[in-house]
Order: C-alpha cells, then structure tokens, then sequence
C-alpha cells in the first residue's frame, strides 16, 4: 500500500498542483491533458477558464453544494495552469489576497480606480 500523499493544508496542495503542471508541461499531449492545455495555447487555456467559471455560475444557480465544490475544483485547476502559462506564481495571488485583507470591498475597489 503507498504512502498517502495528499496534502496537508491549501497551501501545500496549490504546491504540489503547481509542480505537477509544470511537470507536465512538456509532457507527451496525447498522453497528458495538462500538455494539451499548453500544446494548444493560452487562448484555450482562457477559454478552459471562462468555461468553468461559467459551469461554476450554473452549479451555483442549481443550488447543489456537491456540484459548487466540483466546478470550483476544475476552476481552480484550470487557473493554476493559466498562471503556469503566464509564468506567474499563485503565490502572487495569495499575496493579492492578502494585500486585500481587512479591507472592505469598496475601499479595496475604489483603491483599484485610483491606480488605474
């Protein structure tokens, strides 16, 4: 029997998510959806996105927890591989975040106005 290797805690797990994508970045596509992500570019990387986000919406919407949590979890994968492809850490997100603690909502939105 093997050595259980599941995470111990979110950060852990986005971790070992980030190192197997880019792992498999370079794997063979027919062998490996995450090559085929890459191997078709980030326009369908986006597009994988844009379609879960929507699948998430519809989840949501039906009011079924198990399918909010599963559309989420194909979300998130899919925004750790555009990030893979963008060459950009979810610890930059995680930084995001917790730049935006303890701010309200507005204040953080009207910060974001004032910037741009």
């Amino acid at each position: 029997m093997g050595t259980d290797t599941r995470p111990l805690n979110a950060q852990d797990m986005f971790e070992q998510l980030a190192r197997v994508i880019e792992q498999r970045r370079h794997a063979d596509p027919k062998q490996s959806y995450v090559a085929s992500l890459f191997a078709k570019g980030r326009h369908k990387i986006a597009q994988k996105v844009g379609e879960e986000g929507v699948e998430t919406a519809l989840a949501a919407v039906g009011d079924d927890p198990d399918a909010i949590v599963s559309e989420l979890a194909d979300l998130w994968f899919h925004s750790l591989v555009l990030l893979a492809d963008a060459n950009i850490s979810h610890q930059a997100v995680f930084d995001e975040l917790a730049r935006r603690f303890g701010l309200s909502g507005l204040e953080e939105k009207a910060a974001r106005h004032q910037d741009q």
